[in-house]
């Protein structure tokens, strides 16, 4: 009871005020850094369907498929999506001198490891909603690829 009124005050007047431009603010890398997660996906996506028009082959596309879903896991591909986050960094020093925010690099890091997961559900969806058209007709799977790509970046 003697702690709540001073710390309530304390935070109506020195945090409070601060909350929505310091959102408006961390949202814009984190934002960009989630968007170039989607762009990727989206690329290595094309790439399947790209090398799949030009061989028609059905072996070639189950090892491409493969390789896809690693992607997650590949730090060479993911690293611009990092890169994006790592403009917390900058950000986040301002608010540890104002606000004595000591946990910059757990900040990012989490970040990162929401981007990692983001990607290996998208890929995992990707892969689950492709397997039946695997079947199909070899001129129709470019077509379910790219539909299934499209469900799954809705």
């Amino acid at each position: 009871a003697i702690v709540s009124e001073p710390a309530q005050k304390c935070c109506t007047e020195n945090i409070q005020p601060f909350l929505a431009s310091i959102l408006e603010e961390l949202m814009g890398p984190v934002s960009s850094g989630f968007m170039e997660v989607r762009l990727l996906f989206d690329k290595e996506v094309n790439e399947i369907i790209q090398d799949f028009q030009k061989t028609n082959d059905m072996i070639r596309l189950k090892e491409n498929m493969d390789q896809f879903m690693t992607l997650p896991f590949n730090s060479v591909k993911m690293e611009p999506c990092y890169l994006k986050v790592n403009l917390l960094q900058e950000l986040l020093q301002d608010f540890k001198s104002h606000f004595k925010f000591c946990h910059i690099d757990s900040v990012i890091q989490r970040t990162q490891n929401f981007m990692q997961e983001l990607m290996e559900n998208a890929v995992y969806t990707f892969k689950q909603l492709f397997s039946p058209s695997c079947q199909a007709d070899s001129a129709k799977v470019a077509t379910a690829i790219e539909k299934v790509k499209l469900r799954v970046l809705k």
